[in-house]
């Protein structure tokens, strides 16, 4: 296996400068190109179209790059496993999350793994939900928390919990100040919400979708804080995840819109490559996950 070689590709597939490569991987750019010609000349195929101006890789170079990642990974999980022999839980985690789950349910049960495997290092990347189901299926995590589901059928897809989301305003808007709003209230509404690849906003296009609402304006935030502070000066509605809400409402800073006859909920997974799914670190993660939101529980609400 060609491991040196197939980690230069794929460093240099991803800063696409070879000086760059060469500075992140302790060599010399000769070293470099001779790592992509020596994988050129074993594929029969070029892998990189070179010009002084820019560097950019061939149908072909994607096609391995993919391949790529996939083979380093099970290098190193099968390096890290015969380390593990005594079957101690250590070495590196690393874990994908959405910006909800990483920011309101996730540091709880970081806090429950660390103190149950101190030797465990923890590393945690959040991002939207479309973030984080490519860095899964690039192997740049080892597992990802998602809100909803995905259509990557290369993925492994669990539901972990059910999580219940509101429609929100500030104290002074004016349907948070009636006792009882219907669905024909939230037409032509100004909307709060985040970005295209966010579970969040997936699911408020739904809730838009399925019944029928014309939207007034839509302003979108990449942050769940900057929708809420956004909320608080007076502007709009937005629909959020209990978790994202909770101390505000009881803070009194904004106010959940009194729908009647209508509730809320997405499911939030867990999703991982199969070939992650006999690592020994991933699998306490998953059996920690669990326990900590065992199934008597998972739907959670105010």
């Amino acid at each position: 296996m060609h491991y040196e070689e197939l980690k230069t590709f794929v460093t240099l597939a991803e800063v696409k400068n070879f000086t760059k490569t060469a500075e992140i991987l302790l060599m010399s750019q000769p070293s470099v190109s001779l790592h992509i010609k020596n994988l050129e000349k074993e594929f029969q195929t070029k892998l990189f179209l070179r010009s002084p101006k820019f560097l950019q890789i061939t149908p072909t170079g994607e096609i391995l790059y993919d391949r790529a990642k996939q083979m380093i990974t099970i290098y190193e999980q099968t390096r890290q496993d015969i380390l593990e022999h005594d079957n101690s839980i250590n070495g590196v985690l690393k874990i994908g999350a959405s910006f909800t789950i990483g920011e309101y349910f996730l540091p709880s049960l970081l806090f429950d793994l660390q103190n149950d495997y101190p030797e465990l290092e923890l590393q945690v990347t959040i991002g939207n939900t479309e973030e984080i189901v490519q860095s899964v299926r690039l192997y740049q995590v080892d597992i990802g928390l998602i809100e909803g589901q995905t259509n990557e059928k290369e993925l492994s897809v669990h539901a972990f919990m059910q999580d219940e989301l509101f429609i929100i305003s500030s104290n002074k808007h004016e349907l948070a100040c009636k006792d009882e709003v219907t669905m024909a209230d939230l037409q032509n509404q100004t909307w709060i919400t985040r970005e295209v690849g966010s579970g969040t906003r997936e699911y408020l296009n739904h809730v838009i979708r399925s019944n029928g609402l014309k939207v007034k304006s839509l302003l979108t935030i990449s942050s769940n804080q900057g929708i809420k502070e956004t909320l608080i000066n007076g502007m709009g509605l937005s629909l959020l995840s209990r978790s994202v809400i909770e101390r505000d409402v009881q803070h009194r800073n904004l106010s959940i819109i009194p729908l009647k006859d209508q509730s809320f909920y997405r499911t939030l997974s867990y999703i991982y490559s199969p070939i992650m799914q006999d690592k020994k670190n991933v699998m306490t993660f998953i059996n920690a996950l669990n326990k900590k939101w065992p199934s008597s529980k998972k739907k959670i609400q105010f």
